[in-house]
């Protein structure tokens, strides 16, 4: 699963609904071309991580931008999200 450039307010709904979609097997997000994470967003990824976690599916970040990056430490969430290069 590719995420959107700008993952803002307006981007939660669609991106939960995306990631609903996709439950019930492993998931590989590729966050390499978000230019901006807002909090909405990023607490849609650690809700969707928590869920995939609960019903024992793998769930990953396999590469993203420096902007995702620098969000998940600006927000306290690095440790929450494993992120790859």
């Amino acid at each position: 699963m590719r995420l959107e450039p700008n993952l803002d307010v307006a981007e939660a709904g669609r991106l939960w609904s995306a990631l609903i979609a996709a439950k019930g097997s492993p998931l590989a997000i590729d966050a390499s071309a978000v230019e901006r994470l807002g909090a909405p967003c990023l607490q849609v990824l650690l809700s969707a991580k928590a869920c995939w976690d609960a019903e024992g599916w793998p769930f990953s970040i396999a590469s993203a931008s420096d902007a995702f990056r620098s969000t998940l430490e600006l927000m306290g969430a690095a440790n929450a999200l494993e992120v790859g290069t």
